[in-house]
């Protein structure tokens, strides 16, 4: 029979996911969705267009782990059946994610075990894996280790692919029918969450600047991995003088007779920068006016064919 959920997440995930789970049948009683920013936050504005109840929280547990009683109140009226964590990036107490009959489901952008934490997806391309996937699973007291309920793999990841293209023209798609046939699974009650092998779990932490920091000494095609694994986010930078300058849009080329972090050709197309073993043609920069094209950059700042950057700090 269909389930009363509640939607915990963002675009695009969250949204495409509610449509396919009323088309199926199912009731959703309340949205969890992020609160706005500049414009009004997109899974929210879409579960209002359907005539759901939405509720804009940022948190629901106290820094010692302890729900928000307000928020817990909140959710027990809903009664819901199923909690569907659809690309969900807050902290839920257990009070919440253990309260549905069927608990919660959660996904993850990797093969669990291997890649838990809160940036799998950037780490995947930065540590050069080849084929990636997703996971919904149950969420327990652990970071990403409870049982899963449906996995699908086989995802390549490209040479050209970003975190941000990862996530929006693979992942979420995917992301999206691995929801739904776990959600069917639950309802029809062949769901059979299978244990993680701890033998061969993995956890990687929050990329941090440290992380994005370009050192020259490495390969060029370590580093083209590490700035497309921090695009969009922190962003893999160099410094140019006093100022930290972000990579975003680069192309792996052959190498030139050129030190590593030598400027040699500068046009419409990019910047290219010199690395041990290769170059990089970069699109676009982020120095201290925003994101811009790499030229756009190199021409107000006086930036020249033989100039150099040094290494990230």
């Amino acid at each position: 029979m269909p389930l009363r959920l509640a939607i915990f997440g963002q675009a695009p995930i969250a949204k495409e996911c509610i449509d396919r789970l009323l088309a199926a049948g199912h009731a959703i009683p309340v949205v969890y969705a992020p609160q706005d920013g500049s414009r009004p936050d997109a899974l929210a504005a879409h579960a209002r267009d359907l005539g759901l109840d939405v509720v804009q929280r940022r948190y629901f547990r106290k820094k010692g782990g302890m729900p928000i009683e307000s928020a817990l109140a909140e959710y027990r009226s809903r009664d819901v059946d199923l909690n569907v964590l659809a690309s969900f990036t807050s902290f839920l107490p257990g009070q919440i994610t253990d309260a549905p009959e069927h608990k919660s489901i959660c996904f993850h952008p990797s093969l669990l075990p291997l890649y838990r934490g809160g940036n799998a997806m950037q780490w995947q391309i930065i540590d050069g894996a080849l084929e990636t996937g997703v996971s919904i699973f149950v969420p327990d007291a652990g970071v990403d280790e409870g049982p899963v309920v449906v996995q699908k793999g086989g995802l390549e990841i490209g040479p050209q692919d970003t975190t941000g293209s990862l996530f929006f023209k693979k992942l979420a798609p995917l992301a999206v029918e691995a929801i739904v046939e776990a959600v069917t699974r639950i309802d029809d009650g062949t769901a059979s969450p299978v244990v993680q092998d701890e033998s061969t779990a993995t956890f990687q932490g929050l990329v941090t600047d440290a992380d994005a920091a370009i050192d020259l000494s490495r390969p060029a095609d370590v580093i083209d991995r590490l700035v497309r694994g921090c695009d969009p986010q922190p962003g893999a930078h160099l410094r140019l003088g006093d100022l930290r300058v972000r990579l975003y849009d680069v192309a792996l080329e052959a190498p030139l007779d050129a030190a590593p972090g030598t400027v040699t050709a500068i046009g419409d197309d990019g910047v290219v920068i010199a690395f041990v073993g290769g170059s990089l043609r970069v699109g676009r920069v982020r120095g201290d006016a925003g994101k811009e094209p790499a030229s756009q950059f190199a021409d107000r700042d006086g930036v020249s064919v033989g100039a150099s950057f040094s290494s990230g700090e």
